[in-house]
């Protein structure tokens, strides 16, 4: 990435409201560093399970993807890191805990349809809100780290969204089941995270809102209309 630990200043222009070494930040970011440190984990798994259940025609793909995503891992482990931030992993395994056994589940039984979906969707689209909503405010070094980051995000959605548009009319109503069992797990992690996120200088009404468009866009691009995506968005929403 071209910086260095130590070259990093503490203080940063844009968020320069914020104090990276305050005892209250840290705090916060020990838990938002290791959510994301374990959420490229968690997508570097299950892009290699993915592979195992998929077609071989796209093993070297789904393996590149898990690669890109464990040197995310890396790159958000360095950031905890120039911060001299402890990532509380604990906390992080509880919260994907719900997503993760989830997919475990499709996993167990070859259900590529909900795998796609809590990865390449749910848990892709989450990290690229959380990421666009994180750079504006981030110092220096992670906000070098997470500018590179994203853009990779989008091309692992690109990946699900591509099958799923090739196999949309057998994945519509399985999609629509696995949609109404998992997006309700996202707004109840966007409430587990709120106060640290806030801490950060993230809203939670803009962490929704970017996600929201994410996720519906995505919709739109698998083959579902206005009226699917508007009922398949709000599920579980009221909770948010």
């Amino acid at each position: 990435m071209g910086l260095t630990l130590e070259a990093v200043a503490i203080k940063d222009p844009i968020g320069d409201q914020l104090d990276y070494q305050s005892a209250e930040y840290r705090d916060a970011y020990s838990r938002i560093n290791a959510i994301v440190i374990e959420g490229e984990a968690e997508a570097h798994s299950n892009y290699l399970q993915l592979a195992e259940l998929m077609p071989d025609k796209f093993t070297e793909d789904l393996k590149r993807l898990a690669k890109m995503e464990d040197r995310h891992k890396k790159g958000f482990i360095a950031c905890g890191k120039n911060l001299s931030v402890t990532p509380d992993m604990d906390f992080a395994e509880k919260f994907f805990a719900e997503l993760h056994n989830n997919f475990q589940t499709a996993f167990a039984i070859k259900d590529i349809v909900t795998c796609l979906l809590i990865q390449s969707l749910i848990i892709e689209c989450f990290a690229i809100a959380a990421y666009n909503i994180y750079i504006p405010v981030a110092d220096a070094f992670a906000r070098k780290i997470t500018e590179g980051v994203v853009k990779d995000e989008y091309t692992h959605l690109n990946f699900g969204e591509v099958w799923l548009q090739n196999h949309f009319a057998e994945s519509k109503e399985p999609l629509e089941q696995a949609n109404r069992q998992n997006l309700p797990i996202v707004w109840q992690m966007l409430n587990q995270v709120e106060a640290d996120a806030k801490v950060l200088g993230m809203e939670k009404e803009a962490l929704v809102e970017d996600f929201m468009i994410q996720y519906g866009e995505s919709l739109g691009k698998i083959g579902f209309n206005t009226r699917d995506i508007m009922r398949m968005s709000a599920m579980g929403l009221a909770g948010a």
